[in-house]
């Protein structure tokens, strides 16, 4: 544990410090909260990502100032995202809009890195290797701290206003608490993909077909992640002989020109595979505690939008912490599911793989739409004063 540890007493503590537990942590840092957060992983450590940065995520990262350590990974710059469907190519330029002229994918290693290192840099205490493992209570039931474990397994709590978690999909804060989904996906696809190098596409580039869909998002050291995504069921079916024939027959299928370009590339190393899980919405705070990221609302990664999610609903909830009350917190749920909703339902309909290209390409149209809107959400807030209470004011100074 670290010395700064010793006093135990923290306005927020907050369980993981990838994309929406260190980018919460770091607002909440610089309007001057003492927060900790912890993650079990290494700084740094590589997680299953889509990696694309969406015009809402790009925005955000500059509005904070850290979309130059983005840029200076020589993550490359994306300017224009092509669709295919079946035979039709359809290409469409990143716009200059809102100071946003390009797109990003960068690595996972690279990406959570440095939202850490900001979040570290703001004043909160980034630690990793370490877990919440259970959660305080007061009296009343709520919620007032977090017991935390390392790899010495030696517990020690710590208190807190609020608990927040950011642990992703299978959130144990969340499990802790016993906070079910109120609002679940009905589809889900099942993904693999690799690291490939010189397949000759610049930018995005999404295939659709009846059955499925594959991608190329280029990122960090020349290197494109290739995708493959299915329903379950053909994942579920077809794993048996091994990924790697199901991951090639795919993109076989999808696309042949993107299969020859990826059969004369240089390989990817292992494979990785994410099985599927349906999407969701979880209650978003009680009392004394909070969820944000994954660990509140999942969308099937097909739609690639789940960084850009994490970021911008830190944001918020980050601006509901500093209103200082419990009703700030309380419609913060509400809100959420009214500015997301539209983005759940289309991925949904997106996954379903029940679709002929003439809906999908419609589909797609409705997804540009309620990502616009949630870009507007975005930049809504810079027009909103953040606010602090004078309890957390206090307390923090």
């Amino acid at each position: 544990m670290s010395k700064r540890m010793e006093t135990r007493r923290y306005d927020v503590v907050i369980a993981g410090a990838r994309c929406a537990g260190a980018s919460t942590a770091m607002l909440l840092a610089r309007h001057g909260l003492r927060v900790l957060v912890v993650d079990p992983a290494r700084r740094g450590s590589d997680t299953l990502s889509t990696h694309a940065l969406m015009r809402g995520a790009v925005f955000q990262l500059r509005r904070w100032g850290l979309l130059d350590a983005v840029r200076s990974s020589a993550a490359p710059a994306i300017r224009r995202t092509t669709f295919h469907y079946g035979d039709e190519t359809i290409e469409i330029p990143i716009k200059e809009r809102d100071g946003v002229g390009e797109l990003y994918a960068p690595r996972r290693t690279v990406l959570d890195a440095a939202l850490a290192d900001a979040a570290a840099e703001a004043g909160a205490e980034v630690v990793h290797g370490l877990s919440v493992i259970d959660l305080l209570r007061g009296r009343q039931g709520r919620v007032r701290g977090a017991r935390l474990s390392g790899p010495d397994r030696r517990p020690v709590e710590v208190e807190a206003d609020l608990v927040i978690g950011a642990d992703g999909i299978r959130s144990r804060v969340a499990r802790i608490l016993g906070v079910e989904p109120h609002t679940i996906a009905t589809h889900a696809t099942a993904s693999i993909y690799g690291y490939w190098r010189e397949i000759g596409l610049e930018g995005f580039h999404w295939y659709y077909d009846l059955g499925a869909a594959v991608g190329t998002i280029p990122t960090n050291g020349g290197e494109v992640c290739v995708f493959a995504s299915m329903p379950q069921e053909r994942f579920e079916s077809g794993r048996g002989r091994g990924l790697e024939a199901l991951y090639h027959g795919l993109l076989a299928d999808v696309s042949a020109d993107l299969a020859r370009r990826v059969a004369s590339s240089e390989g990817p190393g292992k494979l990785r595979a994410f099985a599927g899980a349906r999407g969701f919405l979880r209650r978003a705070a009680g009392p004394g505690w909070a969820l944000v990221g994954d660990a509140g609302y999942f969308r099937d990664p097909l739609t690639a939008h789940g960084i850009t999610d994490a970021l911008r609903e830190s944001e918020f909830l980050a601006r509901a912490v500093l209103a200082g009350s419990d009703d700030a917190l309380s419609a913060l749920q509400a809100e959420r599911d009214e500015r997301v909703r539209g983005l759940l339902e289309v991925t949904d309909r997106i996954a379903s793989f029940e679709w002929d290209l003439e809906e999908v390409k419609l589909q797609h149209l409705r997804l540009a739409r309620e990502m616009n809107a949630l870009v507007d959400a975005t930049r809504a807030l810079d027009e909103t004063a953040w606010g602090a209470s004078a309890r957390i004011t206090a307390r923090a100074s």
